[in-house]
């Protein structure tokens, strides 16, 4: 959604929970107006401290936003991650706005249980039923949040649309494509670490080496492949959308690494970037 409304691939995408890790900003300005989008990991029970550290970025965002969207699935249930973010909204009484994704593959009866079961948990704003992946229904959220814009200063310039280095969104593009290709606890347990990240002089050229970093030898043996065949398939995947994301060609080597039970141990999160910064 966070791309949809910004117009660019900031924040990656996959169908496996707990994709995103850390808070990611987003920026959308169109004159006489900014607003400034911020991305969150889902609310869900964590089992690790990378886990606590998911949480409370969540909970320390909530609660310094001016106005909540609460996105969620055109499904006629609620679910617990979604009982404890309305938990999370009344306990402050924070402004809201329902958003519900993915219409285009639910018909209206389904579409209209889901606002009649939600706003009777809550009094939003607005109830905006919404594609991200088609576009239909993002002019209705921009209006919607429009009123909730106040007189202020711009906070970014008018030309950026995130504050996130391009070695992040790098490490993260290279995440994406092991959650796209690797299946059950695989993809989950991984981290990304840039370790060059330069522009050759005298070329249009950018050298990126990543490390792959895994908590088991199995999942390192997963992770490269039958002769090498699924970290290449990786690296393909990940070169083509860093080159789209650069403007330039790029030149992506990749290596595997066993880091074990790195999940648990605050300094190997750290030097993954997941530090605390998001909770400042």
């Amino acid at each position: 959604l966070m791309n949809a409304l910004c117009g660019a691939k900031i924040a990656i995408v996959s169908d496996k929970p707990q994709t995103t890790r850390t808070r990611i900003t987003g920026v959308l300005t169109k004159d006489p107006y900014q607003m400034v989008f911020l991305d969150t990991p889902g609310l869900h029970k964590p089992r690790n401290r990378l886990g606590d550290f998911m949480v409370k970025v969540v909970n320390n965002t909530v609660t310094e936003t001016d106005t909540v969207l609460l996105l969620v699935e055109p499904v006629a249930r609620i679910g617990i991650p979604e009982q404890m973010l309305l938990d999370k909204l009344r306990q402050f009484e924070l402004p809201a706005i329902l958003v519900i994704n993915k219409i285009d593959t639910v018909e209206k009866d389904r579409l209209l249980e889901v606002i009649a079961l939600y706003s009777q948990q809550y009094d939003f704003l607005d109830v905006i039923p919404l594609s991200a992946k088609t576009g239909d229904g993002l002019a209705l959220l921009e209006e919607a949040l429009k009123k909730q814009c106040f007189d202020s200063p711009a906070l970014f310039p008018e030309d950026m649309i995130s504050d996130q280095p391009e070695k992040q969104i790098a490490a993260e593009l290279i995440r994406e494509k092991l959650l796209m290709l690797l299946d059950k606890e695989v993809p989950h347990g991984t981290a990304i670490e840039i370790e060059e990240f330069k522009e050759r002089e005298n070329s249009d050229i950018v050298d990126i080496s990543a490390v792959i970093y895994c908590e088991k030898k199995s999942h390192k043996g997963i992770i490269i492949g039958s002769h090498g065949a699924m970290l290449k398939k990786i690296g393909a995947l990940a070169r083509g959308d860093l080159e789209e994301m650069l403007g330039c060609k790029v030149f992506l080597q990749l290596w595997v690494k066993v880091k074990e039970d790195w999940r648990n141990s605050a300094g190997l999160m750290r030097n993954f970037g997941y530090d605390g910064k998001d909770l400042l």
